[in-house]
């Protein structure tokens, strides 16, 4: 019955209702637990309204806004950054430095425990105050991070403070599409500041998981389940209980001698996860002392290996032509927080109707829920880093410290397949001659190998190629599929002799690897759902002046692609508007520009 009410909800949604593409937020926005891959039964939401205050002038510190007797003046509604609409402030200018305050109320039933404060993300660098006393700091705007709090907590009348500074003009930090100008302009949209994720709390035992890696192994039917705890402890045992259906499927334990207790899980029979099929197993996590539990997380994984085979990439051993788009993730009135959980889940199904069956999620470190859902729905990702617009020692630091804490945190969702560190050699301008920037490309590589093996890695999707890359990605913006077609033939008869020339797809010096060609952006078809829109809103190769010529267009470049026996999939530009690009398949609110089966019979032509 729920599937049917989604369906119905959908189809409202795309013949126009604004009430539905954008339901009311509830009194606590986004109050879904944010991280499903790592769940306490305790825990609260800290999102909704918080105290805030911009500092212009950054004398914060040396006043010493984390005091209490500083009040802040207005309100601000998190998980949504300063600049969007739904944060109840929408002001865009620049604000490099702004603070948040709020007061926490720790359940009586947490006495005795330790309590965490866990930000989904933060951009750009956020100080953390607890009473006055610094609990925490941490740098990059994308992935997340937790503060021990306990050490600060008063038995009543607690108070987080944070202050948050993201230099709007640093074009040395990953920052993604987010413009350092002060309007948004072509392919770069409003900036985003501050807490932009869900803000939650949890108790937590004194010994307790930190994190876990889970490593499925499909040839073997097993499962390698590697966590961290606090602190190693022989007398402690570290159980992990795999379910499918509810039901026993496999459990193992081992003492905590160290603080990496690892253990391997037999799967009898065991049930895979694919696109078409995306089964997943629950996953329960224990530390045990005697008969006691300790601490217990709950999680899930699905069964799955990625691999390339004759120039193809496969999914459990079996070929799997991948049909992407290129989804940005900006909502027009929460920016790049997305409004609801509805919303995220939405998107997705929506990319499925269209005829995709996965997405490359562009210039962004999605939230978790986005991750969550595609493993169940089964849809796959590629996951690719926020990258910045400079070369120097200072980005290339914080980028590889970003990006190490990205492929850790998104590591367990079977559904992502290949990370993407640099697009368009954005970050590294002069990779096509500049041997340093080359060897940082090739370093990114065999770094993001090092930390995941199991997933395919792109050393720089789309232009100059270094030989260290496990898929050869192309972006070509041709219009018209006949063009595509004759630009691509040769590789049928196979001739991989690729020019040399800036933002061509080698860098100079390096030759074809061998690895699957794939076109990973081409179309960009841009097309006005409503004739009165702005007229600065923009194309690649113009605006369509009709849908019937829009599908048009779409039918000659998918069929170009698809009657090439070389080409292993393709990335399709793109899922929706973004601001003034109007690219995409849907509107910036999320309406289609033609009926879903339109698109997917071109797509599953």
């Amino acid at each position: 019955m729920k599937d049917k009410h989604r369906n119905w909800v959908a189809l409202l949604w795309w013949i126009g209702s604004a009430a539905l593409a954008f339901p009311q937020p509830a009194a606590v926005p986004r109050a879904e637990h944010p991280r499903p891959d790592m769940v306490r039964a305790d825990w609260a939401t800290l999102n909704g309204e918080w105290q805030f205050a911009f500092d212009d002038a950054n004398r914060g510190l040396e006043e010493r806004w984390y005091r209490e007797e500083k009040p802040f003046t207005r309100r601000i509604v998190v998980p949504f950054c300063f600049q969007s609409k739904r944060s109840g402030i929408g002001d865009t200018a620049y604000h490099d430095v702004v603070w948040y305050r709020r007061n926490l109320d720790i359940p009586e039933a947490w006495k005795g425990r330790q309590v965490y404060v866990q930000f989904g993300a933060v951009d750009y660098e956020a100080t953390v105050w607890v009473n006055g006393e610094q609990a925490g700091f941490h740098r990059g705007g994308t992935a997340g991070f937790a503060v021990d709090i306990t050490p600060f907590l008063r038995p009543k009348g607690n108070a987080i403070v944070v202050r948050a500074y993201d230099p709007s003009a640093d074009r040395g930090i990953p920052r993604g599409k987010q413009y350092w100008e002060p309007a948004s302009r072509g392919i770069w949209y409003t900036r985003t500041s501050g807490i932009w994720q869900s803000v939650w709390m949890e108790a937590r035992s004194r010994q307790h998981i930190r994190s876990l890696r889970v490593i499925p192994d499909v040839d073997r039917s097993q499962v390698t389940i590697e966590a961290v705890v606090s602190q190693a402890d022989p007398g402690l045992r570290f159980r992990a209980t795999a379910l499918a259906d509810k039901e026993v499927a496999s459990q193992s334990e081992t003492a905590c001698r160290s603080l990496r207790p690892t253990v391997t899980l037999r799967l009898e029979g065991q049930r895979l996860w694919r696109p078409e099929r995306p089964l997943l197993y629950d996953l329960t996590l224990e530390l045990v002392a005697g008969s006691q539990t300790v601490d217990r997380v709950e999680s899930y994984f699905g069964q799955r290996k990625v691999g390339v085979l004759n120039g193809k990439v496969t999914i459990n051993d079996d070929p799997c032509y991948l049909k992407l788009v290129l989804d940005q993730g900006y909502w027009p009135e929460s920016i790049l927080t997305p409004p609801s959980d509805e919303a995220i889940r939405y998107d997705i199904e929506m990319a499925r109707k269209f005829g995709f069956n996965g997405a490359r999620k562009h210039q962004k470190v999605e939230d978790p829920r986005w991750h969550y859902w595609c493993d169940k729905l089964g849809f796959l990702v590629w996951g690719e880093m926020a990258n910045a617009q400079e070369f120097n020692p200072r980005s290339m630091a914080l980028f590889q410290a970003e990006w190490q804490e990205v492929v850790e945190r998104d590591w367990n969702h079977p559904s992502v397949i290949a990370w993407v560190p640099i697009n368009e050699s954005w970050g590294i301008p002069q990779v096509y001659q500049d041997a340093a920037q080359q060897s940082f490309a090739k370093n990114l590589y065999y770094l993001t190998k090092a930390l995941d093996p199991t997933r395919l890695v792109v050393d720089n999707d789309g232009w100059e190629h270094t030989d260290a890359t496990d898929l050869f990605t192309i972006h070509d913006y041709s219009p018209q599929g006949a063009m595509l077609a004759e630009r691509y033939q040769p590789l049928e008869k196979g001739i991989y002799d690729f020019p040399y020339r800036r933002r061509g797809p080698l860098a100079l010096g390096y030759k074809y690897n061998g690895t699957p060609v794939l076109l990973t952006e081409f179309g960009g078809i841009a097309y006005r759902l409503d004739a009165s829109e702005k007229k600065d809103q923009w194309g690649y190769s113009g605006i369509e002046p009709s849908k019937e010529s829009m599908l048009a267009r779409l039918k000659g470049q998918i069929d170009a692609i698809r009657g090439n026996r070389v080409i292993a999939g393709y990335c399709y530009t793109q899922l929706t508007d973004v601001e003034q690009e109007i690219n995409g398949m849907m509107t910036y609110d999320r309406k289609p520009k033609a009926d879903p089966a339109e698109f997917a019979a071109i797509l599953n032509r």
